[in-house]
C-alpha cells in the first residue's frame, strides 16, 4: 500500500470542508490570541529588528510549509503529521506523534480558554474566579462540542465567521494606526545579540505555527490533495503580512511599547482613546473564540486518526450516525479540556507545545525524502522544487531552534512521550495483530 492510499478515511466521513473554509481554519488557528501580547515581547527582545525577525521567520515557515505541502499532497485522510510519521517511520513514531500532538492541542485550548476567561472579565469582573468562570468555561466548552457535533459544514461555517472577524478587527487596528505612526521610533543603530534575536525567532516561529494542526481533518477537506497545499501558502501570505503590519503600528505608537503587558490595547488608546481598551478586550474575545473553535475542530480528530490506525481502541473512532462526526473522541477531548481549564494550573503545559511542535516539523520535513524515495513511480502531486536539499535544511533549522529550547520543557516532554510509550506497547499487547 502506497501512501498515497494509505490514509483513505471511511465513506461515512463527510468532505464538508471546502478550499476557502480550509484556508480560513488556518488563518484561524494562526492568528491565535498571542499576537494580542507578542508584539512587546519581541521589542524587549530585539527592537525594531523585530521587523527582521518577522521577515526571517515567515522564510524559515515557507521553507516548512513547502515540506508540508509535498508530504500532505500524497495523502487524503485525517491525522495530519501523525499520518506522514507513521507512513514514512513506522508506527511507533506515527503514534508518539499523534500523541503528543494531541496532548499539545488539550494544552493550547485550556490556556486560550483562561485567556479568554481574564479578557472576558474586564466587561463582567464576576466571571474571573470562582463559580461563574466555571460556568463560563463550561457553557464554552459545551457550545462548541456542540457545534462540532452537528457537523464538519457548521463547524467550518462558525469557524469563517470568527476568521472574518479576526481579519477585521486586527485590520481596522493597522488600517487606522499607521496614519499614527511615528517613523523616527525606528531604530536599526544597534543590532540584536545573536541570543535575543534566536530567541525572537522561535517565539515567532510558534506564533506563525496552525497549518501544521490544520491538516489534521484533512479526510473532510474537498481535494485535499490540492486544496491542504494552496491553502497553507495563502494563509501564511496573509498572517505573516498582517502580523508585520501589527509590528509596526504598535513600535511607532506606543512609546513603553517593551514593558507593555497589553500591547494592542495600550497602543490603541494612544490613537483611538478610552475605547481603545474595549476594543481590543472585544478583539480578544474573538480572537480567542475563534482559535478555541478550530482546536475543538482539529484536536479530537487526532483521535479518531490512531483509532482509525488501530492504534488506540476502536471506541474513539465511532462516528454520529447522523452526523457524521467522530462524537467519542469529540467528548472525550472536550472533557478534558473542561478539567485543564477549570483547573488553571496547565498554563505552563502550553510550552510544551514548542518542542513537541519542532519535533513534528522536523520528521514532516525528514518523510520528504523518504517518501520519494520508497515510491519513485508515484510521485506527489504537489512537488517542491529541490526537495530533498529543502528538507534537510528544515530539519536543521527545527534543530537549531531546539538548541534555544529550555531544559524543563524536554523533560516534560519526555515523560509524555514516555507516557504515550507505556499506552502504544499495552495496545499492542491487547491487539497482537495491529501495526
Amino acid at each position: 500500500m502506497t501512501s498515497s492510499t494509505l490514509a483513505t478515511s471511511p465513506a461515512s466521513l463527510v468532505r464538508g470542508i471546502r478550499r476557502w473554509d480550509f484556508v480560513a481554519l488556518i488563518i484561524n488557528i494562526t492568528i491565535g490570541a498571542g499576537i494580542l501580547g507578542l508584539p512587546s515581547k519581541l521589542y524587549a527582545l530585539v527592537g525594531a529588528y523585530s521587523l527582521v525577525a518577522y521577515g526571517v521567520s515567515a522564510a524559515i515557515v515557507t521553507l516548512i510549509i513547502l515540506c508540508f505541502a509535498e508530504v500532505s499532497s500524497r495523502f487524503n485522510g485525517t491525522g495530519g503529521p501523525y499520518l506522514y510519521a507513521r507512513e514514512a517511520f513506522g508506527p511507533l513514531v506515527g503514534f508518539e506523534v499523534g500523541w503528543l500532538l494531541w496532548i499539545s492541542r488539550l494544552a493550547s485550548f485550556a490556556s486560550i480558554c483562561n485567556l479568554l476567561v481574564s479578557y472576558a472579565a474586564y466587561f463582567w469582573p464576576a466571571v474571573g474566579a470562582g463559580l461563574p468562570r466555571f460556568g463560563l468555561m463550561a457553557g464554552l466548552i459545551a457550545g462548541l462540542t456542540a457545534i462540532n457535533w452537528v457537523g464538519v459544514r457548521t463547524a467550518s461555517l462558525v469557524n469563517n465567521l470568527f476568521t472574518v472577524s479576526k481579519l477585521v478587527v486586527l485590520g481596522l487596528f493597522t488600517g487606522v494606526g499607521l496614519f499614527f505612526v511615528d517613523w523616527q521610533a525606528f531604530s536599526f543603530a544597534v543590532p540584536p545579540t545573536y541570543v535575543s534575536f534566536s530567541s525572537a525567532a522561535l517565539l515567532l516561529i510558534f506564533t506563525f505555527s496552525g497549518f501544521d494542526v490544520a491538516a489534521i481533518p484533512a479526510g473532510e477537506i474537498q481535494q485535499p490533495q490540492r486544496t491542504v497545499p494552496f491553502a497553507l501558502f495563502t494563509a501564511i501570505a496573509t498572517v505573516a503580512g498582517l502580523f508585520g503590519l501589527v509590528q509596526v503600528v504598535c513600535i511607532g505608537t506606543l512609546p513603553g511599547l517593551a514593558a507593555s503587558e497589553r500591547p494592542l490595547a495600550d497602543a490603541s488608546q494612544q490613537f483611538l482613546g478610552p475605547a481603545g481598551g474595549a476594543f481590543i478586550a472585544v478583539a480578544a474575545l474573538l480572537t480567542a473564540l475563534g482559535t478555541l473553535n478550530a482546536l475543538m475542530l482539529t484536536g479530537p480528530r487526532l483521535l479518531f486518526a490512531l483509532a482509525e490506525q488501530g492504534q488506540i481502541p476502536a471506541v474513539f473512532g465511532r462516528l454520529h450516525p447522523r452526523y457524521h462526526t467522530p462524537y467519542v473522541a469529540l467528548l472525550v477531548s472536550a472533557a478534558l479540556k473542561l478539567v485543564l481549564a477549570v483547573s488553571g494550573t496547565f498554563i505552563y503545559a502550553l510550552t510544551l507545545s514548542t518542542i513537541i511542535r519542532l519535533a513534528y516539523f522536523a520528521l514532516t520535513c525528514a518523510a520528504l525524502p523518504v517518501l520519494r524515495r520508497r515510491n519513485p513511480a508515484q510521485p506527489a502531486p504537489f512537488q517542491v522544487w529541490g526537495g530533498v536539499v529543502v528538507a534537510v535544511l528544515c530539519v536543521l533549522l527545527c534543530l537549531w531552534l531546539l538548541s534555544n529550547s529550555a531544559a524543563t520543557e524536554a523533560r516534560d516532554v519526555g515523560i509524555a512521550a514516555v507516557v504515550g510509550l507505556g499506552l502504544y506497547f499495552l495496545s499492542r499487547k491487547r491487539k497482537p495483530s495491529v501495526g
